[in-house]
This record gives structure tokens, C-alpha cells and sequence, in this order.
């Protein structure tokens, strides 16, 4: 509770957390136009593709043109201004950074800024979640075995469910669900790009004209970012993944203790100690009242007769047994809150989350019959979706995990319903991604 102090503590002392940004999309931009307003904090580069892209989100967020215009990364580090780059392996290799912000979004990408700010000593805060479900127990173990954090993003749902699960757990209650809500509904696990905004509710030509992006939204729509949301929450809490994947049953956030408890207790969970998405819609298509459609929660139970008591005396929203509660957050403010997992993994060397054992993993499902010798393409795409299964079950399948189903072929049919295997595809098995993803197969985190 005293992040704020510790920073304008650092920022009197002139000393600031010294901070390289990867990837200057959406989430990217949000936290820039926190950090220049941020004390103790100097963004001393930031890195992508498209450096005029950089540029333009450092001017969006409030950047003036000359604390933006740094020649060099050392000029940056020496005047307090912000270096613009393409190259982010020099940036992380660099005497400059002490913490490393990945929010590029490509699986493949996240682990090669892990593994590199391992080799080089920095710190890491994963906004790539895309990363983390391919293969962050490997990524943060290598990271704690150089001396380094590794951080899921606070202001993402994960590292916010995260949160809830170790307060509770910190206080003492035995935590029975937790996780996010969002839109659902059966069909949009057959949703494509061509489809999204239709069940978005609205049309294409304003998707246009807002620049939004068809297969992000249809990411979120078909499941499969809810499925790689799980999978890392499940790894960094240790929660189980339900067998059969999520479930996404309607919920109202006064009925969270209700739904979100064990069968044989009258809910619909498979079991207690579990990761759960809730609905917005109901499955005749109509809204759910309450609803926690862009907010967490954590469902826990009350560890003794007496706590039960002091829930009722408290006012405390339950079941009608009076044992199961729920705590939640309405909403969450995406990059815009980056700065907590900034703050603590610099100034306390603690991750706002991390994984911690390999506990849950996203398959790529097909969403269609499909025949050998199409191309997959991936997370929001036409052909395949995330679906969260326990990792021991996904291994054993030999199932190929969705971070990795973008480009290859398929060597053989898989039925709609059904994951794509190894077996299924050619695939590059000396990529990093690969490798990294096969030794944690291999050596189980």
C-alpha cells in the first residue's frame, strides 16, 4: 500500500525505475500515458516493428516531442528522455533498462524477450498473455533462475484475478472459483472475422472507422482469450482447469457464490479450487442483470461455523448455506494500470502474478471439419479456437497449444469439436517458441 511513497522516494532521489517498453499498440499506449505522469518512473525506450507507430503512441500519451527525440539509449538514460527503436534485442541487451515491458501480443515474440531479458538481467512484466499460456512456467523459471522477476500485467484480468486468489488465501479462506466474466454464447466458438460484429453489435463499417482489429475481438468472442486468461491464472495460482474446458455459465455478480460452488454443493462447478469464465448473456441470447462482463471475482468459502456467523453478522452476500462468498471487481483498466506490476516488480522485486507449475494449458480446436493441407491461422482466426484443458490431459493428447497454430499445415483431418495435435502438423521444430514449448513439455514447467 505504500508504492506511491517508495516512487516519489526514488523520483527525490533521482534514481527512477528505468523502463524499456516492447510493442507501442493499444495496451502499450495506455501505459505510457500513466508512466509520463508517473514520479519515479523514466521510459527509456521503446521498441517496435514500426517506429513511427512509437512515436505516435509516445505522442498520444503525452510525450513531448523533445523528451521523445533521445538519439541513443545511453542520451536517454543520461537526459531522461526516451530512445525510439526498432530493434528490441538491443534495447534488452542494453546497460540501460532494469525492466523489460512486453506487450507485443505474439506468443512467439514473448518468449524470445523472456528468455533474452533472462540472459541479460531484467526484469519482465508479461502483458503478452499469449506468451505466458504457451509456455510461462518455463519463461518465469528460467527468469528466477537468473536472478530476475517475471510478472503477469497488473490492470490485465489475470494478474487481477491473481490478486483475489492471494487475499483470500492470505486471510485465511479456502478459495473454491475464481476468474472473469465475458459475452457468451455456444455458437461463437464458430465465430470468425467475417462474423465478429455481428455478435458485437455493431457493423463493420464502424469496426472500420474506429481502426478495431477483426481477429482480436474475435479472440475474445470464440473463447480463446479466455481460455489462454485461465491458463494463466490456473498456472500462477494453481487452480484446476475444468476437464471438460470452461463452462461460461450465466452469472450475476449477487449470484457468484451461488453458481460458483461445487455440484454436490447445488452449483456448477466439476469440482472446488477451480478456474471459471461467466457469461453476460444468458443462452437464449438475453442479458444477464448484474452482469460481470468486463470485470473478476473470487469465490471462497468460510473455513469454520464461526466465520460463517460472522459473514451474516457482516452482511456479507451468500448462498442460502451461508458458507460460499464472493469478492469481485466490476471492471478493470487494462494498460492504464500497468504501473502497479511496474512499480512492485521494481521497487519490491515482486511479480503482480507468475507462474508457478504447469497447470492448465489452451489447445487449438477446430471450429469446422478440417482437411489436410489447409493452413492454420491461428488466435481469432477462420479454423481453430483456445479451448482451456488441464495440462496433463492436453500433454497426454499430445495437443498443439493455440500460441502455436498460426502458418503451419495440417498433415491430417481433425473433426470441428476436436484439438489439433503435434501429430497433425508441420511445424518448424527449431523455432524458439517450439523448443521452449517442448522442454516444458518435456520437463513439465
Amino acid at each position: 500500500m505504500n508504492l506511491h511513497t517508495l516512487l516519489e522516494e526514488r523520483a527525490a532521489a533521482g534514481r527512477p525505475l528505468r523502463v524499456a517498453l516492447v510493442g507501442a499498440g493499444k495496451f502499450g499506449t495506455m501505459w505510457l500515458a500513466q508512466a509520463v505522469r508517473t514520479p519515479g518512473v523514466h521510459v527509456v525506450a521503446v521498441a517496435d516493428l514500426a517506429p513511427d507507430r512509437a512515436r505516435a503512441a509516445l505522442a498520444t500519451a503525452g510525450f513531448a516531442a523533445e523528451r521523445s527525440a533521445a538519439r541513443t539509449l545511453g542520451e536517454a538514460g543520461r537526459r531522461g528522455t526516451t530512445f525510439v527503436t526498432e530493434d528490441a534485442e538491443a534495447v534488452i541487451e542494453a546497460a540501460e533498462p532494469e525492466i523489460v515491458v512486453d506487450a507485443t501480443g505474439d506468443p512467439a515474440a514473448g518468449v524470445t524477450i523472456a528468455l533474452a531479458c533472462a540472459r541479460n538481467g531484467k526484469h519482465v512484466v508479461m502483458v503478452n498473455v499469449e506468451a505466458d499460456a504457451l509456455c510461462g512456467p518455463f519463461l518465469a523459471r528460467r527468469c528466477r533462475e537468473a536472478g530476475v522477476v517475471y510478472s503477469l500485467a497488473y490492470g490485465d484480468q489475470p494478474a487481477l484475478v491473481c490478486e483475489l486468489v492471494d487475499w483470500a488465501r492470505a486471510a485465511g479462506f479456502p478459495v473454491v472459483a475464481a476468474g472473469k466474466g465475458t459475452k457468451y454464447l455456444p455458437r461463437y466458438h464458430r465465430s470468425t472475422p467475417d462474423t465478429v460484429w455481428q455478435d458485437y453489435g455493431i457493423s463493420p463499417e464502424q469496426a472500420a472507422a474506429g481502426g478495431l482489429n477483426p481477429r482480436m475481438f474475435n479472440s475474445f468472442l470464440d473463447g480463446t482469450k479466455s481460455a489462454i486468461e485461465m491458463a494463466a491464472v490456473a498456472n500462477a495460482t494453481g487452480l484446476a482447469a475444468p476437464p471438460d474446458g470452461l463452462a461460461f455459465p450465466p452469472c450475476a455478480v449477487d449470484a457468484l457464490p451461488r453458481v460458483l460452488r461445487p455440484r454436490d454443493a447445488g452449483g456448477e462447478l466439476h469440482q472446488a479450487g477451480q478456474v471459471e469464465v461467466v457469461s453476460s448473456l444468458n443462452r437464449d441470447g438475453s442479458p444477464v442483470a448484474r452482469d460481470l462482463r468486463w470485470g473478476v471475482y473470487v469465490v471462497f468459502e468460510a473455513p469454520s461455523d464461526y466465520a460463517a456467523r460472522c459473514f451474516a453478522e457482516y452482511g456479507v452476500v451468500t448462498d442460502e448455506s451461508g458458507r460460499y462468498a464472493a469478492l469481485y471487481r466490476p471492471s478493470h483498466l487494462i494498460g492504464l494500470e500497468l504501473g502497479i506490476s511496474v512499480a512492485s516488480v521494481g521497487l519490491r522485486r515482486e511479480p503482480t502474478g507468475t507462474p508457478r507449475a504447469w497447470v492448465a494449458d489452451a489447445v487449438a480446436t477446430a471450429k469446422r471439419d478440417l482437411a489436410a493441407g489447409e493452413v492454420l491461422d491461428g488466435e481469432g482466426g477462420f479454423l481453430v479456437y483456445g479451448k482451456l484443458q488441464p495440462a496433463a490431459a492436453s500433454h497426454r493428447a499430445g495437443a498443439l497449444p493455440i500460441g502455436l497454430a498460426h502458418g503451419v499445415r495440417l498433415t491430417a483431418p481433425v473433426r470441428e469439436g476436436q484439438p489439433v495435435r503435434w501429430a497433425d502438423v508441420e511445424i518448424d521444430a527449431g523455432a524458439g517458441a517450439v523448443r521452449a514449448r517442448r522442454e516444458m513439455e518435456a520437463k513439465g514447467a
